[in-house]
C-alpha cells in the first residue's frame, strides 16, 4: 500500500524538463548571437554624412542607412583599395576623446606615397580616379581639418606605414578622416561594410554595386 501512495505521488510531480530545456535553449540563442556580432558580424547605422552619397547619415537611427559589417574577412585577407570600413578610435582621435568606431573608404595602401595636389589625391606620383563615389564637385583638400594635429597629416607628401591604412569619407567637403589625424593601423579596424540592409528600397544590397572600383 505504501509503495502504491508514492507511485501515485510521484506521478503527480510537474515536469519540469521542457522548462529546462527552453531555458536552455535561450541561453544557447542568446550566446550565439553575441559569438556572431563578436566574431563574425554586425549591424551598424550611419550617423553622419561624411559617407554622401555612397552611405545616407543622420543622427536619427530610423532615417538613416544601416549596414552588415564583415568582421571575418580581414582575419585571412588584408584590406584593399576602395573597402568601406568601420574601425575603432585611433590613437590620435582617442586624444582628441573620439570614442565611437568611424566608417572611411580605403584610399590608401602601406608603403604607397599619399600626396594631396589641386584637390585629387595622388598615389606613389599618379593621380587616383574616384568617380565611381565622388560626387563631380568634390576637392580632397586640408582646409577641412579642424584638429588639434598641426599640421594635419596630409598637409605634406606622407609614405603609409606598415600594416596600416589611410582612409577618406566620399564626401570630402564634410569628412573628418586620414587628412587630419593620420593613418588607421590594422588592428583598429572592426570589419567591411558590405550590405545595407535599411532602408528597404533600391539601396538594399551591395553597398558597391560595381566592382572592382580599381584594377
Amino acid at each position: 500500500m505504501q509503495n502504491q501512495v508514492s507511485d501515485q505521488n510521484s506521478s503527480q510531480q510537474p515536469d519540469n524538463s521542457w522548462i529546462t530545456e527552453l531555458v536552455r535553449t535561450i541561453l544557447l540563442s542568446i550566446l550565439l548571437a553575441l559569438g556572431i556580432r563578436t566574431f563574425v558580424a554586425e549591424a551598424r547605422w550611419i550617423p553622419s554624412g561624411s559617407m554622401e552619397p555612397t552611405l545616407h547619415g543622420s543622427p536619427n537611427q530610423w532615417e538613416a542607412d544601416k549596414i552588415i559589417v564583415d568582421k571575418v574577412s580581414y582575419k585571412f585577407s588584408d584590406p584593399k583599395r576602395g573597402d568601406i570600413v568601420v574601425f575603432s578610435p585611433t590613437e590620435n582621435l582617442q586624444k582628441e576623446q573620439y570614442q565611437d568606431a568611424f566608417i572611411k573608404r580605403v584610399i590608401g595602401l602601406p608603403g604607397e606615397k599619399i600626396e594631396l595636389k589641386n584637390g585629387q589625391v595622388h598615389i606613389d606620383g599618379k593621380p587616383l580616379t574616384e568617380k565611381q563615389y565622388l560626387a563631380q564637385e568634390q576637392k580632397t583638400e586640408i582646409s577641412v581639418c579642424h584638429s588639434s594635429q598641426n599640421p594635419p597629416f596630409l598637409a605634406r607628401k606622407e609614405t603609409i606605414p606598415e600594416n596600416s591604412y589611410l582612409v577618406l569619407g566620399d564626401n570630402r567637403n564634410s569628412s573628418y578622416d586620414s587628412r587630419c589625424w593620420g593613418v588607421v593601423p590594422k588592428e583598429n579596424i572592426i570589419g567591411k561594410a558590405i550590405i545595407r540592409f535599411w532602408p528597404l528600397n533600391q539601396k538594399f544590397g551591395s553597398i558597391d554595386r560595381e566592382h572592382p572600383l580599381y584594377k
